[in-house]
C-alpha cells in the first residue's frame, strides 16, 4: 500500500467515524463536532501476542477476528516505535534459552511515548529460581542494547517482578509535563498521541471554571491532575484498587495538592451523595461531602455508559464533561442529560483508527 493509499483510507475512515458521531448527537442539536485525528502508524501504547513454537523457531502469533485462523507477526505498525524495536531482539534473546522459552505462550508490552517499556512472559508452568535468573540476565542484555525496560514472569497464581510492575509516563497537557504511573494490566488511555489531545480538550472545555471538581471512574487520575488547575479542588472516585494506588502515586508525583481520590463505585458515591448511606471509607479519609462546592463534574464511564441513578445524580451539576468509548451508551444517557443540560462543545477523538470504535467527548451545560 502505497502512502497516499492509507492516507486516503484513512481519511476516509474518520470522515465515516464523523459522520455517524454527528448523526448520532443530531437529535440534542450539537453543534459541529471538533474531530481530533491519530497518526495512522505506531499511536498504540500497548500490545498483546500469543507465542508459536515450531521446532527450534518461536514467533508471535495473532487471530483474525473473522476466521479465528492464527497468523505470523514480525512488525506490528499499530504499536508504538519501541514495541516494533523490541519485539525482534526480545524473541532473539530467548529462543536459544531453554529456561526462557518453555511454556511461554503469550508476550505483553506496554510502553510510554517517555521511553519506558514493560515487557510480562506469560507461561503454563510455575517459574523457579532458574528462570530469576535467566530473566535478569535477559533484562540486563536488553537494557545493555539501550532499552528502559522492567520485565514480569506470569504463571498459574505467580507474578515474578523485575523490578517494577509499572511504567511512567510523561505528557504534556496544556504547557505543563504531568508523570503518571500506569501499572501492568490497569487500564490505560491505549492510543498515547490522541490521549494528549483529549486532555488538552477537557482542560479547554473547563478553563474558565469556579468552585470544585467532582470526577467519577477517575482511572489512574489521568483527567484528575490534568485539571486541577482549573478547579478550587477536585474530589474523584475510582473502584479499582490499582489504579486508586496509581492516582495517589500520580498526585505526590505531580506535587499536586487540592485532588482527592476516594475509592468507591459510581453507584456507591451516588448513595452517599444522596444521603442513603454512609460509608466509613469517606471518614476514614476525612472526607465530608459538604464541604465541596462542585458545580462541575466530569465522567468517563465504561463502555455499558452511567446507570440510570447516577445519570440523575450527574443532572444536579450545572456543567458536565462527558467522556465516552461507546457512543450508543452516550445517546442512551442524553436522552435523560438532555432534558435538563445542552451540549455547549462536542469532540470525536479517533483512539482506535481503522476500527468502528469512536471515543467521544461532550460539554454540557444546564439549560437556563
Amino acid at each position: 500500500m502505497t502512502k497516499a493509499q492509507s492516507t486516503v483510507d484513512y481519511d476516509t475512515q474518520l470522515a465515516e467515524k464523523v459522520q455517524r458521531l454527528t448523526e448520532q448527537l443530531a437529535p440534542f442539536h450539537a453543534p459541529e463536532l471538533e474531530v481530533f485525528h491519530s497518526p495512522e502508524t505506531h499511536y498504540r501504547m500497548r500490545a498483546e501476542f500469543r507465542v508459536w513454537h515450531e521446532g527450534d523457531d518461536l514467533y508471535y502469533i495473532m487471530f483474525d477476528p473473522a476466521t479465528k485462523q492464527k497468523y505470523r507477526v514480525d512488525t506490528f505498525p499499530v504499536a508504538s516505535r519501541l514495541i516494533n524495536d523490541l519485539m525482534p531482539l526480545l524473541l532473539e534473546a530467548i529462543k536459544p534459552n531453554e529456561t526462557l522459552r518453555r511454556k511461554l505462550f503469550q508476550v505483553d508490552f506496554l510502553s510510554t511515548q517517555s521511553g519506558e517499556i514493560l515487557v510480562s512472559l506469560l507461561y503454563h508452568r510455575q517459574l523457579d529460581e532458574a528462570w530469576e535468573q535467566a530473566a535478569q540476565t535477559l533484562k540486563q542484555r536488553l537494557n545493555d542494547e539501550g532499552f528502559n525496560l522492567n520485565l514480569i514472569g506470569r504463571a498459574r497464581k505467580q507474578k515474578k517482578v523485575l523490578d517494577r510492575d509499572y511504567v511512567l509516563e510523561k505528557v504534556q497537557a496544556d504547557g505543563q509535563t504531568l508523570v503518571y504511573q500506569q501499572i501492568e494490566n490497569s487500564f490505560t488511555q491505549p492510543n498515547g498521541p490522541v490521549a494528549q489531545k483529549m486532555l488538552d480538550w477537557a482542560i479547554d472545555c473547563t478553563r474558565d471554571s469556579e468552585g470544585d471538581l467532582l470526577e467519577l471512574y477517575c482511572g489512574n487520575g489521568n483527567f484528575s491532575l490534568a485539571l486541577a488547575k482549573n478547579f478550587r479542588r477536585v474530589l474523584a472516585t475510582e473502584l479499582a484498587k490499582p489504579s486508586v494506588q496509581s492516582a495517589q502515586y500520580n498526585i505526590a508525583a505531580n506535587h499536586i495538592d487540592n485532588v482527592q481520590i476516594v475509592r468507591m463505585s459510581a453507584e456507591e458515591f451516588t448513595q452517599a451523595i444522596n444521603g442513603e448511606r454512609e460509608f466509613r471509607r469517606l471518614q476514614d479519609q476525612g472526607v465530608t461531602l459538604s464541604d465541596y462546592q462542585c458545580n462541575t463534574i466530569f465522567v468517563d464511564p465504561p463502555r455499558a455508559g452511567m446507570d440510570d441513578e447516577t445519570c440523575k445524580m450527574v443532572q444536579g451539576y450545572d456543567r458536565i464533561l462527558y467522556i465516552s468509548c461507546n457512543p450508543e451508551t452516550l445517546v442512551e444517557n442524553l436522552q435523560r442529560l438532555g432534558q435538563t443540560h445542552r451540549i455547549s462543545r462536542c469532540a470525536l477523538f479517533d483512539q482506535f483508527p481503522f476500527t468502528h470504535h469512536t471515543e467521544a467527548g461532550v460539554w454540557l451545560e444546564r439549560i437556563k
